[in-house]
């Protein structure tokens, strides 16, 4: 089984940034994030591929957001830039055995959320 663990949430203000970490138990091919607002559905934000090559992102958060990752480490990150108050939500990281075209149905792997809240 794989875990995935999150750290780097928090409370910022509108403009500031966040850099979320998602650390591996074992590496996956492709890894990203999803977000889920209150009362809303859970939405694609970014994701990666193995290699780096391929990227892709939602389309609210081009822009402003990069997803990166280190394998050595097991680790993949977002960067999250020029945060606004629509941006609050909780972030999974999602692993995938597939593509880094990330849909929901092909997420094998999970971790438990972390809190990102944006002030106006």
């Amino acid at each position: 089984q794989v875990q995935l663990v999150e750290s780097g949430g928090g409370l910022v203000q509108a403009g500031g940034s966040l850099r979320l970490s998602c650390t591996a138990s074992v590496s996956v091919y492709a890894m990203g994030w999803f977000r889920q607002a209150p009362g809303k559905e859970r939405d694609f934000v970014a994701a990666i591929d193995y290699n780096g090559d391929k990227t892709n992102y939602g389309d609210s958060v081009k822009g402003r957001f990069t997803i990166s990752r280190n394998n050595a480490n097991k680790v993949v990150y977002l960067q999250m830039n020029t945060l606004t108050p629509e941006d609050t939500a909780v972030y999974y990281c999602a692993a995938s055995h597939k593509s880094a075209r990330m849909n929901e149905g092909d997420i094998a792997y999970w971790g438990q959320g972390t809190q990102v809240t944006v002030s106006s």
